[in-house]
């Protein structure tokens, strides 16, 4: 994974395996988690929707046109890789509209699984998490370090890199020659997408250097604070033992920028650490607050849901990974592996 920089990501030990990903969409398979169950009535129709060799925005056009709305009337909860075979939910609002027959052009590729009524869009991020089986072939290596090396993730967590995914084909590269004065996005959606790339590049980075550093899962003077499984953050002005033990037991997290305008948040140690990195990437930091990106926050520490593993063969290894909202089930195998990727990785979102 490249990350968006030219050195991809670091982590604290050694990869034990060498191993192909994406050999075909059935070595990547991610179910989501909704949030809400659709209730049976209201104006939008909610479509559960398995996919194979199709992007979401894809899917999301072919909806749009098959129900003759525009693009703004789809909704979905986040965006899964077209490289994978992928089970979501989308939304499509009909009011004013009497709603197509959805089987009569389903594109190759696309099954309609379940279709029900609702009262309301789906809006993005509301998921409850996602579900990944995730299969390594050609494994080298030493079987029982990445077993070891398994169960520590498993239990204490691992760097939360973006993936791939969040980068895409050239949206960084983009990214700058729209910031630069280059060129500009086409579509809402293009530009949520460069934007995306860049907060993630920065992010990658303040990470890999909290890595090196060994700070990447302990908290710094100045920093914000993530609760584990929630999305708010508390400062952190000083360190203190109680602080301390709660991050070593995993009830809190450090955290790094998504950067917008004001900055990152953050203060003191950390803040000194994030505006360093905003100036190497200052092409981007400036583009960001430019267009009136809001900052945010977002964990350094990723702990999976649940994480099991199975050797289906002496050198084939299957993952089955649940993760949070914005959560990226390839960061596991990259974690414990060198991959060589046939085709792009697929991250959960």
């Amino acid at each position: 994974m490249s990350g968006g920089e030219s050195d991809g990501p670091v982590y604290p030990w050694g990869l034990p395996l060498q191993a192909r990903i994406k050999t075909c969409p059935e070595d990547f398979v991610v179910d989501e988690i909704p949030a809400t169950q659709p209730s049976g009535e209201g104006t939008h129709v909610w479509l559960q929707i398995r996919k194979r060799g199709r992007n979401t925005e894809d899917v999301a056009e072919w909806l749009a046109r098959a129900a003759g709305a525009a693009r703004v009337a789809v909704g979905y909860a986040g965006r899964k890789d077209r490289h994978a075979i992928t089970t979501q939910w989308f939304s499509v609002d009909l009011a004013g509209r009497q709603e197509p027959d959805w089987n009569g052009a389903v594109p190759d590729g696309v099954e309609i699984l379940d279709r029900r009524r609702h009262a309301r869009k789906l809006k993005t991020g509301h998921l409850r998490g996602n579900r990944f089986w995730l299969r390594l072939r050609d494994v080298r290596g030493d079987r029982q370090a990445a077993d070891a090396l398994l169960g520590r993730i498993r239990d204490r967590g691992l760097p939360a890199y973006f993936g791939e995914q969040r980068f895409g084909h050239a949206n960084l590269e983009r990214a700058r020659a729209w910031f630069a004065g280059r060129m500009r996005p086409r579509s809402r959606n293009q530009r949520g997408l460069y934007l995306s790339a860049a907060r993630a590049a920065i992010f990658n980075e303040v990470l890999r250097r909290r890595v090196r550093e060994g700070t990447w899962d302990r908290l710094l003077s100045g920093e914000l604070a993530n609760l584990d499984g929630r999305g708010s953050v508390f400062p952190v002005p000083e360190i203190d033992v109680d602080l301390e033990a709660r991050c070593a037991q995993l009830e809190i997290h450090p955290t790094g920028p998504l950067w917008g305008r004001g900055g990152s948040g953050s203060a003191g140690e950390a803040l000194v650490l994030e505006r360093e990195v905003a100036g190497a990437l200052g092409e981007l930091a400036a583009g960001l607050e430019r267009e009136g990106v809001d900052p945010a926050r977002r964990p350094l520490r990723l702990r999976p849901r649940t994480l099991a593993w199975v050797w289906q063969a002496p050198d084939m290894l299957q993952l089955e990974i649940e993760l949070g909202p914005g959560e990226y089930a390839t960061g596991v195998a990259e974690a414990i592996a060198r991959l060589s990727e046939t085709g792009h990785l697929g991250p959960a979102r």
